[in-house]
């Protein structure tokens, strides 16, 4: 189903754009030209994805990483040819540009051009703001209970979605600016891998994160990537530094539960309030749970703080209009009832490396005890 939604995604809008880029821009005598040009550009990406389960040189890398570009530059492409379909209705009661004019090679070439400049520009945009990693603080306050601590100080992170080519320089930027934080407590929300342990990187990836330093230790749990991938064993994390949190609880430096999820991909996690059975309600309660999709549920137990991912805030307009109908919570920060929520939307991205909507981010929440 989900490989159907993506042809159709990919297939649609290109069958819009072939025919009216040819319609709007392209001349007759130039049309059969285009028409081979346009048919190998598009057939580039499903070729690429179809031979990416080869072994990789040097050359077919490059062009996985040109194809990685192109449905962000398509989807684009095929707003920007809208909305000159749009003034094109508009331009037909107004009468500001004579129809003759239109219809003129400089014009074409204009239109056409401006079309493609403005679909590149913001692609190159969205590939800038995707690799720069940017810091979210905030300062909440939850019942101290019998905590003999004040505050702690809590980096959060999700949708990592580690592969083989995930960009070892990326990685290390990250592992700076979390350990210049200097978290109290590092927590994972899923979404951290994408491959099996022997695939290229990965031992790098591994060593890399294991650099990560907090006071009371690293947590992360499973997001719905590691159950496809099968790295729900927690080699990956064990050797990354990680204390994998499966529908357990831990209590930190006796003055703090931390409560983890499974995704809800597997069979075997609990309800909520099932998990938290477990808890010492003389201590405040923090979860971990991979997706945002039961706030209203979690509002009404004696959880204090959940930090979610998933959702990548959208990370393409206009996708991220659409996932605001299918979360509670999309990206930041809410309370409901007593519970602080917070969704990050994600330090990387699964898919094209393109990011129009929100930012790779590190959450930071230092969370005061009263």
């Amino acid at each position: 189903m989900f490989q159907t939604i993506i042809t159709l995604v990919y297939v649609i809008p290109n069958i819009y754009l072939f025919l009216r880029i040819g319609k709007l821009f392209i001349n007759k005598e130039y049309r059969f030209l285009y028409a081979l040009i346009y048919l190998f550009i598009v057939l580039f990406f499903p070729l690429i994805t179809l031979l990416s389960g080869r072994e990789p040189g040097y050359l077919f890398s490059v062009l996985s990483t040109v194809s990685g570009y192109l449905i962000p530059f398509y989807l684009y492409l095929f707003l920007f040819v809208l909305l000159f379909d749009i003034l094109l209705l508009v331009n037909l009661v107004a009468r500001k540009v004579p129809r003759e004019k239109m219809q003129t090679t400089r014009f074409k070439a204009a239109a056409f051009s401006s079309v493609l400049t403005c679909s590149l520009l913001v692609v190159i945009a969205g590939a800038i703001n995707f690799n720069t990693i940017r810091t979210s603080a905030y300062e909440i306050d939850i019942p101290r209970k019998s905590s003999k601590i004040d505050h702690l100080k809590i980096a959060f992170v999700s949708d990592f979605h580690l592969g083989a080519n995930t960009n070892m320089g990326f990685m290390e930027r990250f592992v700076k600016e979390i350990n210049a934080v200097q978290p109290d407590l590092m927590l994972y929300g899923g979404d951290i891998v994408e491959g099996r342990r022997g695939d290229k990187n990965m031992a790098r990836y591994e060593k890399v994160l294991s650099g990560i330093t907090a006071k009371y230790g690293v947590y992360a749990v499973l997001g719905n990537h590691e159950y496809y991938s099968g790295q729900d064993k927690g080699s990956f994390f064990d050797h990354s530094g990680m204390k994998l949190l499966c529908d357990s609880v831990v209590v930190i430096d006796h003055a703090i539960n931390l409560v983890g999820r499974y995704d809800s991909h597997f069979n075997r996690r609990e309800n909520i309030a099932e998990l938290l059975k477990s808890v010492n309600d003389s201590l405040p309660v923090l979860l971990l749970d991979h997706r945002p999709t039961e706030t209203a549920e979690v509002s009404k137990t004696n959880v204090d703080v959940q930090f979610s991912g998933h959702t990548h805030d959208g990370q393409m307009f206009p996708i991220n209009l659409i996932l605001r109908s299918m979360y509670p919570i999309v990206w930041g920060y809410q309370k409901i009832g007593h519970t602080n929520f917070f969704v990050s939307s994600g330090i990387r991205l699964w898919g094209p490396p393109v990011r129009t909507v929100g930012k790779s981010e590190i959450m930071v929440v230092t969370v005061r005890l009263r």
